[in-house]
């Protein structure tokens, strides 16, 4: 009876803005939720703590513990705001400065976070995917090398591969648990390069993927990010993932096949992105289970439609427990 009652286990593992808008959905399913974040960010505020604190980047960390905080929609705008003047104090946001205090208070970084999730009763854990910064390197189909997660997508070529420094990076050991443990494993949606590899990227964590017997879905990006995955398909995506892992990672990929207006496509393009196009062949010749529907809203900007996502994401989770029952 113990093991029906128990709410089931997803790790989620990503970064940036996509992944704290699915586990603002999520965050209402009856899910025990362990998210895994990258710790390669090395721009704006995160970079500069990083730099000078000699700490792990807060700003992933900060937005998912945004995301699955039970509080006042107040106190996340305060964590999420972002000062604007005061030398020293510009371009930092609240909730990075008070990782960092933290940080400084318990004398590492890991302690800090589960104080902070504790702090703003987070419906889930949220774990670092190292317990050290790392260092993102990019070698770019011409030849050359780019230093730095902020500065791959900068340089303007198709990226051929990107690791890690140092190679051997350890993971958590909760987070080690947390995969061997889950009944789901979630990767993206985020940037491709920069936000979900560097998880895959530490060893230990890939290998833990690759045994695990949770079910395993990918979440496609809608939109091409510029200087990582211009033109890139879905399918295009799911190969990256391939070719640095060496493995079939995934059960059921997850892509949005609604329409998105002219008018929004055409602001995208300005910046240099456009809809992910899917090859449905593709992907299904590659053997993937393939979930397609219209999972886009666009209010300033376009993203999952949190609700609709979460809702194919628990029904999977459900199937997938309920058949090995």
């Amino acid at each position: 009876m113990a093991e029906q009652a128990r709410k089931p286990r997803i790790v989620v593992m990503g970064g940036g803005t996509g992944l704290s808008v699915m586990l603002r959905g999520l965050k209402e399913k009856p899910l025990d939720i362990t998210a895994i974040v990258t710790v390669a960010d090395d721009g704006g505020s995160s970079g500069i703590l990083r730099s000078e604190l000699q700490m792990p980047p807060p700003g992933d960390i900060r937005n998912v513990l945004t995301a699955l905080a039970d509080v006042e929609p107040l106190l996340s705008d305060i964590l999420k705001y972002r000062f604007s003047t005061g030398s020293g104090l510009a371009g930092h946001s609240l909730g990075n400065l008070i990782l960092a205090a933290m940080t400084d208070m318990h004398g590492d970084f890991v302690t800090a976070v589960k104080e902070m999730s504790r702090v703003f009763v987070c419906r889930g854990q949220v774990l670092p995917a190292a317990g050290e910064s790392v260092i993102l390197h990019a070698e770019m189909e011409d030849g050359t090398f780019v230093t730095g997660e902020s500065k791959i997508p900068e340089a303007g070529g198709r990226i051929k591969r990107i690791f890690l420094e140092p190679k051997n990076v350890e993971p958590l050991p909760e987070a080690l648990e947390a995969i061997q443990q889950a009944d789901a494993i979630l990767i993206g949606p985020g940037s491709l390069y920069t936000s979900i590899m560097p998880n895959l990227l530490v060893p230990k964590l890939a290998d833990a993927v690759v045994t695990s017997e949770a079910i395993k879905i990918f979440v496609c990006n809608v939109m091409t990010q510029p200087g990582e995955t211009d033109n890139y398909t879905v399918g295009d995506h799911l190969q990256a993932i391939y070719d640095h892992i060496g493995h079939h990672l995934f059960d059921y990929v997850i892509v949005n096949d609604g329409e998105i207006p002219p008018q929004v496509q055409d602001k995208y393009a300005e910046k240099g992105a456009k809809p992910v196009r899917l090859d449905r062949d593709e992907v299904t010749n590659q053997g993937y289970k393939l979930i397609a529907d219209k999972l886009v809203l666009f209010r300033t900007y376009l993203r999952h439609d949190a609700d609709k996502l979460s809702n194919h994401i628990f029904q999977l989770v459900q199937n997938w427990i309920e058949r090995k029952r």
